[in-house]
């Protein structure tokens, strides 16, 4: 490989959320990598702190171009720049869609288990959360469309947040199935927000498929978060973009994101973004298959040291969802019972919904050496 995944990176004492733990501890359950992001992308940076000067920024063709071009070349799918807004995070963004969307005590419909804070997006915000709890069938997952339908068709649901690939299960979801969502919500009046965001960290074969590219129903009932953060480790940067085709929704986003105040660039945020995707795709290639490896390596490793526990299949994100049904202690949360035994600081699947009880949310996109120590630990607390 021409890039070095295996280095180890000591993040303690940086200010780093992940890593602002106790020292026996390994902290392998929030959403961001232990990797460096991609060299081009630090030389960006290095260019823009040259210049000394980190003034008021505005938005650039090339924030655009940038966006445009990536989804264009990699996802089939052309956007146009009157359909972009930056905005600082998909979480903000979110938020602002709910306020600004929804009336006090609607409803907004998610499918859990699903990741934790679009409760929070939800509730804070003065709307009440609609469960379609997926099916889980013989270790797998899928859509209770019948659910889905009835929960649509209340009148008190105006929003359904979709979560595209899915986190935390790692499913890409198919063009059939996101057109019957689409066609749905269309019929019931339902506006979709399609948090994309982990849509490049797949594995090699597997590509994703933007909800707004399957149909006309699909594309002018929604709103679209996107952002290089995941897939280039840039959560600390604060750049994203909101991608909305109806021009009725888009100048509503526009006024909730300018509202809130979240609408503006740092003088990082479009330098980082432009680079990553102009010059990221060989790293971004090279670090799915590094994380293809891992998901390898704990599969097979839990085959023959912890063969009660089931990875759920999946081919997107960084992030593994366990079955650990056969190991859950009675009246204790089991990941916070594997951190107090032994250090290993797993993400408790109940904090994606109640059907995520017995599972462990596991984030593998750090060294080799560290997953490796991560898996000895998880074999000890189970012992």
């Amino acid at each position: 490989m021409k890039y070095n995944f295996d280095e180890i990176i000591d993040r303690r004492n940086t200010g780093s959320l992940k890593w602002d733990i106790k020292e026996h501890e390994l902290p392998m359950w929030v959403a961001d990598m232990d990797f460096k992001t991609a060299p081009e992308i630090i030389k960006a940076l290095e260019k823009r702190v040259s210049h000394g000067v980190f003034g008021y920024g505005i938005i650039p063709d090339e924030w655009y171009d940038a966006y445009i071009n990536w989804w264009r070349k990699r996802h089939d799918f052309t956007m146009e720049k009157e359909w972009l807004i930056f905005c600082t995070g998909a979480v903000p963004a979110i938020s602002s869609i709910v306020r600004k969307l929804t009336t006090p005590n609607e409803k907004v419909l998610i499918q859990t288990p699903v990741y934790n804070i679009f409760f929070n997006s939800i509730v804070n915000n003065g709307a009440r959360v609609l469960e379609n709890k997926l099916i889980y069938k013989d270790h797998k997952y899928e859509i209770d469309f019948e659910d889905l339908e009835t929960k649509l068709s209340d009148p008190q649901t105006s929003l359904m947040i979709l979560c595209n690939p899915h986190n935390p299960i790692g499913k890409i979801w198919s063009r059939e199935e996101l057109a019957r969502i689409g066609d749905l919500a269309y019929k019931y009046h339902v506006t979709v927000i399609s948090d994309e965001v982990h849509c490049d960290i797949t594995e090699p074969g597997f590509n994703y498929i933007p909800f707004a590219s399957v149909s006309e129903h699909c594309r002018m009932n929604s709103i679209t978060c996107l952002a290089p953060s995941k897939c280039f480790n840039l959560a600390g940067m604060q750049t994203a973009a909101v991608s909305v085709p109806n021009p009725y929704l888009r100048h509503k986003v526009w006024r909730g994101l300018n509202t809130d105040e979240v609408a503006e660039p740092n003088a990082f945020a479009v330098p980082v973004t432009v680079a990553a995707f102009t010059e990221g795709e060989e790293w971004l290639g090279e670090l799915n298959e590094y994380i293809a490896g891992n998901r390898r390596i704990v599969a097979e490793y839990l085959k023959d040291n912890v063969k009660d526990a089931v990875l759920i299949e999946g081919h997107a994100t960084y992030l593994l969802w366990i079955d650990m049904s056969c190991y859950q202690k009675e009246n204790e949360d089991l990941a916070e019972y594997i951190r107090r035994k032994t250090g290993l600081y797993l993400a408790s699947g109940e904090e994606y919904g109640e059907s995520g009880k017995n599972f462990i949310r596991m984030n593998v996109a750090c060294p080799r050496a560290t997953l490796k120590k991560g898996l000895e630990l998880l074999k000890e607390a189970l012992l």
